[in-house]
């Protein structure tokens, strides 16, 4: 029975995951074309085999959400694919944002997958 768990023990963790990656790790707002509108822009880089999709979040302090506006909430990014996204936020909800988050999302309920969610937040 020892034998077992151990072996168990050295699989998990001999495993490793790959999250995606997203940056800048210190995003800065910047004027946007738009009066009253900051944007930052954001990239993100898809490392795992079995995930394509990951939502995008804004939250505060208190990991409360703040509206935010991009031209995709879900973006689709393929295995070794990576993508630009410009985030805008009103001027008055520029000083309240901690973080601009991305978590992986799985919609496949058939696919293979190790069922690990990955969260990878830049702070503002």
């Amino acid at each position: 029975m020892k034998k077992i768990i151990l072996s168990v023990v050295g699989i998990l963790f001999s495993t490793t995951a790959y999250p995606h990656e997203w940056t800048p790790t210190y995003p800065k707002f910047e004027p946007s074309f738009l009066d009253g509108i900051v944007v930052t822009t954001m990239k993100i880089f898809n490392k795992r085999e079995d995930v394509n999709y990951y939502e995008i979040s804004v939250f505060d302090e208190n990991w409360n959400t703040v509206p935010f506006a991009s031209s995709e909430k879900i973006l689709n990014v393929p295995y070794l694919g990576q993508k630009n996204i410009d985030i805008y936020v009103r001027r008055d909800d520029c000083d309240r944002i901690k973080y601009i988050c991305t978590t992986s999302k799985q919609f496949s309920p058939n696919a293979a997958s190790s069922g690990i969610d990955s969260r990878i937040c830049s702070k503002v």
